[in-house]
C-alpha cells in the first residue's frame, strides 16, 4: 500500500514541478521580450482618423443660379462650385466705370481751370494797375484846381468835378483790388485741389478707378472656387438660394493629407517624442495593410481640458481617473494615397519609442516655421485685366 500510493504522489510531483518550470520559462521569455521588444513600444486602439473641414461660402451676397459638385464627389483646386447671379455686379461695375469718366472729365476741368484763373488774375492785375494811374491822374488834377482856388482861376463846379473825380478813381481801384484779391483766392482752392498730380494721379481719379476694381472684384467672385482638392461633403446649399458672405455651403475635405490623432493613456508618455515611427492598421483594410507614420507632437491637454464641460473636481467624491492625451501621427502620403482612409475611421496604433531622432527636441510638440501650414491661392485674381480696362477710360476721356 505504501508502495503504490507512493507512485502517484511522485508523478503528481513530477507534473507540478514541470507545470512550474513551463510557468518560469514563459515569465522568463516574456520578460526576455519585454526588455527587448514590448519596452520599446507603446500602443492604442484608440486613435480615429482626422482632416481638414475646409469649408466653402462665398464672399459676395447672392442668388444661387449653379451648383458644380454634389457629396462624394472629388474636385480640384479652382474649380467653379458655386455660381452666383451676375445681373448686380454687372450694373454695379457699369455704373463704377461710368463714375470714373465722369471723375476723368470733372477734374480735367480743375486743371484747365488753372490756366483760366491765372489769366483772370492777370487781368486784375492790370485793372488795378489801371486804375491806381486813374486814381493818381485825378488827385493830380484836384491838386492844381486847389492851388488855382484862391486866385480865382477855377470855378466851384470844376472844383467839384475833380473831386468826384477822385472819389470814383478811389472805388474803382478797391474794386479793381477786390476783383483780383478774389481771382487769386480761385486760383489758389484750385491749385490746391490740383498741387502735385496729374489728371490720371489726381485722389478723387485714383478713387474712383478703386471703386471699379471693387465692383470688378465683385463680379470675379460671383464663382465661388473650390480651395482645395478633395471630396464634397455636407452640401447644403441649394439653386435659387439667397446667400450672405460666410454662409457655409459645402465642405471639402482633401483626403490626401488626413492624419491620425491617438489618444494614449498619460503614463505612456514620458518617452514619446516628435519624429518617432509609428505602425497603423486601419479596421477598414485590416491587418493585411500597415501603414507608415510619424509623431508629429502630443496636444496641448487633455481630452477632458477642452470639453465643453470640464470636469470638476473639486467637490464631492473623487476617484482617480487615468487621463487620454491626443498624439498627432502624420501618415505617409504615398501609402495614403494607394489605400484611402475617410476621416473618423478608427485605428490601432503602435509608437516605436527606440527611434527618437538625434535632433528630436526634448519637448512634447514640434517647432513651429515661418510658413504657412495651409494655404491656397485661389482668392488671388490678376489686376492686369482691370488696371488696363481703368487705363483706357481714363485716356477715352482726357481732352486732346
Amino acid at each position: 500500500m505504501t508502495a503504490t500510493s507512493s507512485a502517484p504522489q511522485s508523478a503528481r510531483k513530477r507534473l507540478l514541478l514541470g507545470a512550474t518550470a513551463v510557468f518560469i520559462l514563459i515569465a522568463v521569455l516574456y520578460g526576455i521580450w519585454w526588455a527587448i521588444f514590448a519596452s520599446h513600444y507603446e500602443s492604442t486602439d484608440d486613435a480615429y482618423v482626422h482632416g481638414n473641414l475646409v469649408s466653402v461660402s462665398a464672399q459676395i451676397p447672392g442668388t444661387v443660379v449653379s451648383i458644380g459638385a454634389d457629396d462624394t464627389q472629388t474636385v480640384t483646386q479652382g474649380a467653379h462650385l458655386i455660381t452666383l447671379d451676375g445681373s448686380d455686379t454687372e450694373i454695379a461695375l457699369a455704373q463704377a466705370e461710368a463714375a470714373l469718366a465722369q471723375t476723368v472729365r470733372h477734374t480735367q476741368t480743375l486743371f484747365v481751370q488753372n490756366d483760366t484763373l491765372a489769366a483772370d488774375v492777370a487781368v486784375g492785375e492790370a485793372n488795378v494797375e489801371q486804375a491806381d494811374t486813374l486814381l493818381h491822374k485825378a488827385q493830380n488834377d484836384l491838386q492844381r484846381r486847389n492851388a488855382l482856388r484862391g486866385s480865382g482861376g477855377v470855378s466851384g463846379e470844376e472844383l467839384l468835378h475833380a473831386q468826384v473825380a477822385v472819389k470814383s478813381a478811389q472805388a474803382s481801384l478797391a474794386q479793381a483790388r477786390a476783383g483780383l484779391a478774389a481771382s487769386k483766392a480761385k486760383l489758389a482752392t484750385n491749385q490746391a485741389l490740383t498741387r502735385g498730380s496729374t489728371v490720371a494721379t489726381h485722389p478723387d481719379v485714383l478713387q474712383a478707378a478703386d471703386r471699379v476694381r471693387q465692383a470688378w472684384l465683385a463680379q470675379e467672385r460671383i464663382r465661388v472656387p473650390a480651395p482645395v482638392t478633395g471630396m464634397v461633403a455636407q452640401r447644403s446649399v441649394q439653386l435659387g438660394q439667397r446667400i450672405q458672405p460666410g454662409t457655409p455651403l459645402m465642405t471639402i475635405v482633401p483626403l490626401n493629407s488626413l492624419w491620425v490623432e491617438a489618444n494614449f493613456k498619460e503614463n505612456q508618455l514620458h518617452a514619446m517624442k516628435p519624429g518617432q515611427k509609428v505602425s497603423l492598421v486601419s479596421d477598414l483594410y485590416g491587418s493585411d495593410v500597415t501603414y507608415h507614420g510619424t509623431v508629429v507632437g502630443v496636444s496641448a491637454g487633455s481630452g477632458s481640458a477642452f470639453a465643453l464641460l470640464p470636469a470638476q473636481n473639486a467637490s464631492g467624491n473623487w476617484i482617480k481617473v487615468i487621463q487620454r492625451v491626443p498624439v498627432r501621427i502624420e501618415l505617409d502620403p504615398k501609402e495614403l494615397q494607394e489605400h484611402p482612409l475617410r476621416v473618423g475611421l478608427s485605428m490601432t496604433v503602435d509608437v516605436d519609442l527606440s527611434s527618437t531622432p538625434k535632433q528630436s527636441p526634448n519637448q512634447f510638440a514640434a517647432q513651429s516655421t515661418d510658413k504657412p501650414v495651409l494655404s491656397t491661392p485661389v482668392y488671388d485674381h490678376d489686376p492686369a485685366q482691370v488696371d488696363a480696362a481703368i487705363k483706357r477710360i481714363i485716356q477715352d476721356n482726357l481732352a486732346s
